[in-house]
């Protein structure tokens, strides 16, 4: 392998996940590129997680095993990191599964590149039995092609550009961004969102890198924090902070439910706002003391900045192309936030 091998520390919580975690475990130890280290934080498990990795730490001294002493994932990826010595930071989930050459590829692509940047690949669910839920592949199909495109801030609105396992940094890049201190859930989509804020380049590699587990008993799915998985608050916050410009008139396109409960978080941050949509039973109503007008009126202001809450797939290729016919480049005018 014609390049250099730094360490690579691989950050992993484990609560509960025996069942999984062998295989998981084995596709790390069989990986191409063998100078990394495993940061394995078992977060109060009560099954036989515990024991595992301890039996695998004990046959291979790159697997360093430790029993976080704070609860929930923040809190164990938090402990996890004060361990890590590598250059490059990666992360693993401890159901899921990686492709054998995941860390070369990525330490490979990285290199290229060097400190101010992320790699960042695609996934493919599985399940044990049965298939993968259409909902998921049509993440992973999303996902897939945002790495290939690399149009990770264009559509940093809709959802988590990169998923928690696939991506890898230099940790100073790393701890300048905050690493795993911030509290926040998702923790993966805030993290991207830090990459933003700090303008971290973000390499799309059009590979897959990361073999993600569909099962019942995921966080995303059992968790209160995880129950409303639009996470318009987090959004929000970020385009405040990051996007927003006051100065230009805000319109909210759509109003469905999604677009009804943006326009009551939006109404917190500010209350001169414009709001659309293509239904006539709504438009010319007030609601939530907002008039309700017609796209056309788009077209009557001034420079403005639209957050689009359609979430048909047919409804968004003809949004975007009604706003190309009317100049309202991307990203710069419009970002689709579901």
């Amino acid at each position: 392998m014609n390049i250099k091998t730094p360490l690579i520390s691989i950050i992993m919580a484990a609560k509960d996940t025996a069942r999984y975690l062998p295989d998981c475990l084995d596709s790390i130890v069989n990986q191409t590129y063998q100078n990394w280290e495993l940061i394995a934080v078992n977060d109060h498990s009560s099954d036989a997680t515990p024991s595992i990795l301890k039996s695998y730490s004990e046959k291979d001294n790159r697997i360093r095993y430790y029993d976080s002493d704070t609860p929930k994932l923040n809190g164990t990826l938090k402990f996890a990191w004060q361990y890590a010595q590598g250059e490059l930071i990666n992360r693993m989930d401890s159901d899921d599964k990686m492709p054998l050459d995941k860390i070369e590829s990525m330490v490979e692509e990285w290199q290229r590149h060097g400190k101010g940047h992320v790699v960042a690949g695609g996934t493919e669910h599985f399940v044990d039995e049965g298939e993968v839920g259409g909902g998921f592949r049509r993440y992973e199909q999303w996902l897939n092609n945002v790495a290939k495109n690399e149009t990770h801030y264009e559509e940093i609105y809709k959802e988590c550009v990169i998923p928690s396992h696939s991506w890898m940094i230099h940790r100073d890049d790393f701890e300048t961004l905050g690493a795993f201190n911030p509290d926040v859930y998702p923790e993966d989509y805030d993290l991207c969102f830090r990459f933003y804020k700090a303008g971290m380049k973000v390499v799309g590699m059009d590979k897959v890198l990361h073999f993600w587990r569909d099962r019942s008993e995921r966080i995303s799915r059992t968790w209160d924090c995880y129950k409303d998985n639009r996470y318009l608050w987090l959004k929000l916050k970020y385009f405040y902070e990051l996007d927003r410009d006051k100065s230009r008139p805000l319109v909210i396109w759509g109003a469905g439910r999604n677009g009804k409960d943006m326009v009551k978080q939006v109404l917190e941050y500010e209350k001169d706002i414009h709001w659309v949509c293509d239904s006539e039973n709504k438009i010319g109503k007030d609601i939530y003391g907002i008039k309700m007008q017609s796209i056309e009126s788009v077209v009557q202001l001034e420079n403005p900045q639209i957050l689009i809450l359609v979430a048909s797939p047919d409804a968004s290729i003809e949004i975007r192309r009604q706003l190309e016919e009317w100049g309202k480049l991307p990203r710069k005018d419009y970002w689709f936030f579901l």
